[in-house]
């Protein structure tokens, strides 16, 4: 009986040995094949880094002729200017630099102030703007 459950079974008693705490069998180059494995996946890693370095390098060319083509300057350049630009204005000064002042704020003249009845008024019909005119 023993011999026929094991021809079912086949392979399954050795497999249910090891889930049941048996010894397992122990491959001897499992250490080498671990490390080649490892060492594949590092060479791997390190050639396609270096495929996208090169793409990336390659893009790179490719908008350095755009900037040159249209007088773009790169970010980096333009933060450089403006920071040196900053620091010359203000190598004299003892306080600190003012702030820059976004376009637009102050550059209209100052209007004649003008009352909030006055601009009420405005948008009366004819015959009441008259009365309170008076």
């Amino acid at each position: 009986m023993e011999f026929v459950m094991k021809q079912a079974l086949g392979g399954a008693t050795k497999d249910m040995g090891k889930m049941l705490g048996g010894d397992e069998e122990k491959d001897p180059d499992a250490a080498k094949k671990e490390e080649e494995r490892q060492e594949a996946l590092r060479q791997a890693e390190e050639e396609r880094k270096a495929k996208y370095a090169k793409m990336e390098a390659e893009r790179e060319v490719m908008r350095q002729g755009i900037r040159d083509k249209y007088g773009i300057k790169k970010k980096e350049e333009r933060e450089a200017e403006a920071q040196a630009a900053m620091e010359a204005n203000s190598e004299g000064s003892l306080t600190r630099p003012k702030k820059a002042i976004p376009p637009g704020c102050g550059d209209e003249p100052e209007e004649e102030d003008e009352s909030i009845l006055d601009t009420v008024i405005k948008y009366l019909p004819g015959p009441l703007q008259d009365m309170f005119k008076k």
